[in-house]
């Protein structure tokens, strides 16, 4: 019943762009259009859904996106729509554009956003992970964390041919704010002597002593790895830590951005297109002030509220299994 009173949906991307989010928004509006349904992008975000200049998507506006990084119709965040004014100006934009129900590609500021226009204004809508963090609660996997640690991980691996070169002690810093999963998967699959991580903090002392140990056993060169915390440059700040207590000069490289760009992985393709395709489904069926994630192989369903408040742990086993094998 709810199914055939919905004629039009919106889509917008929030927050930090992912790779994989085309793939997203592609499963998205191809998925709708199959049931009849009118998709209309919302530029920009919240400041879009705020501002307007919503447009339609069509089929063929979905062609030759699936392998782009970033997002066509561009993301953003929005100070306005974190005030209830601002709230109420895109709830009244939407009711003004027919929108009916809306799917969010996004991370938990996304989610929290989405959250508070369904409790405050009853304006339906569905959430699709897609962050590079991975630290979304309810999900395995969030669109873009494969791709990210791919993109980390050569950049790792053309470093680490240098540091061999020089016999050099190199500091990488990857993307993650407070979340570890980047630093852990990279600094595991790209053999590191040591993996700094917001959710076990590792003390310089025993890092210091795992290069000493490695140098006793004819170790010349060695790779570290740390998220960046709140703000990128956390890794000089190691740097500096590590040459006081031990006299090594280590040479620091911040992956930056581009972890953030570039074509998706398979992995990400496959991933969002699934979750695009099942937030549509779970929209139609009337669902709302949810997301969509993977568990396994199986697609769930997670609130808003659960995914926001629940902090996501990275298993310490990844840590325990990256230090033994750097030996």
């Amino acid at each position: 019943m709810y199914a055939e009173c919905m004629k039009r949906i919106g889509v917008y991307c929030s927050g930090g762009d992912a790779p994989g989010m085309n793939a997203a928004l592609r499963a998205v509006v191809r998925v709708a259009i199959s049931y009849q349904l009118e998709v209309y992008a919302i530029p920009s975000g919240y400041v879009g859904m705020i501002e307007g200049g919503y447009y339609p998507l069509t089929l063929r506006d979905m062609a030759n996106i699936i392998q782009r990084g970033g997002t066509i119709i561009k993301t953003g965040r929005s100070s306005d729509f974190m005030k209830p004014e601002g709230r109420a100006r895109a709830a009244e934009q939407l009711r003004q554009n027919n929108i009916d129900g809306l799917i969010c590609i996004g991370g938990d500021g996304s989610f929290t956003g989405a959250h508070a226009l369904w409790l405050e204004h009853k304006i339906p809508v569905v959430g699709v992970p897609g962050t590079i963090d991975n630290d979304i609660f309810g999900t395995d996997n969030t669109i873009g964390f494969d791709t990210a640690v791919n993109t980390a991980l050569e950049a790792i691996d053309r470093i680490r041919d240098t540091a061999a070169s020089h016999d050099r002690l190199f500091i990488v810093e990857v993307m993650g704010r407070n979340s570890g999963f980047i630093a852990a998967h990279v600094g595991l699959a790209g053999g590191a002597e040591e993996i700094f991580t917001p959710d076990f903090v590792t003390p310089v002392d025993q890092a210091i002593e795992k290069i000493k140990a490695g140098m006793a056993k004819g170790k010349r060169s060695s790779i570290l790895i740390t998220a960046e915390g709140q703000k990128p440059g956390r890794a000089y700040d190691l740097a500096e830590a590590i040459r006081k207590k031990s006299g090594f000069d280590a040479k620091v490289c911040i992956l930056g951005h581009q972890q953030r760009g570039g074509s998706p992985t398979a992995t990400d393709r496959i991933l969002a297109s699934r979750l695009g395709g099942a937030a549509v489904d779970l929209l139609r069926a009337g669902e709302t002030d949810c997301m969509v994630g993977v568990n396994g192989e199986n697609i769930v369903k997670v609130d808003f509220h659960t995914a926001v408040n629940t902090e996501k742990k990275l298993p310490p086993y990844y840590l325990k299994l990256a230090s033994v094998l750097s030996l």
